[in-house]
């Protein structure tokens, strides 16, 4: 009898450990999902959804490389064939921090457009971003060090 109680003991002792065990492993941070997109202004918008998560606030850092073209645009709203654009490259960056909620943050950050630099439009012309692209993106979520790849994105405003 005392052999059937000490197994007893030790399997309810190995199932309450399992139990117990499994919501511990499933708070892991993880990016459910995560889009990217571009604004009206041409910022980076990434939008995600990460679970997984203590309560608390997370912080996030988002990085990618931007391409950008700037154009002159006449007041017939016209892109003239002799006027000159400038396509200018850097890197951009946002960084926010969250209210996790139940385990959970849903949320966008923003970055961007890159600016035009020096380049300007002759009289009676203005200056408008043409298009923009953003590549090698990249979500962080700093408080728990994980992070994700973040599809390319970008967008026409003016075809030049």
């Amino acid at each position: 009898m005392k052999v059937i109680k000490s197994a007893l003991v030790a399997t309810i002792a190995l199932v309450v450990g399992l139990v117990m065990a499994s919501p511990a492993s499933a708070v892991a941070a993880k990016f459910h999902s995560v889009d990217s997109s571009v604004s009206g202004s041409g910022a980076l918008v990434v939008s995600f959804d990460e679970r997984g998560l203590g309560n608390g606030n997370i912080d996030y850092v988002l990085m990618a490389d931007a391409s950008a073209v700037y154009a002159c645009i006449n007041g017939g709203g016209n892109h003239p064939q002799a006027a000159d654009k400038e396509t200018v490259n850097d890197d951009v960056s946002a960084a926010g921090s969250f209210e996790s909620k139940n385990g959970r943050v849903q949320a966008s950050l923003s970055a961007g457009p890159i600016s035009a630099g020096d380049f300007s439009c002759p009289g009676g012309q203005r200056l408008v971003l043409a298009s923009v692209s953003y590549s090698d993106i990249t979500l962080t979520d700093t408080t728990n060090g994980t992070s994700v790849s973040v599809p390319d994105t970008s967008r026409v405003f003016f075809a030049v």
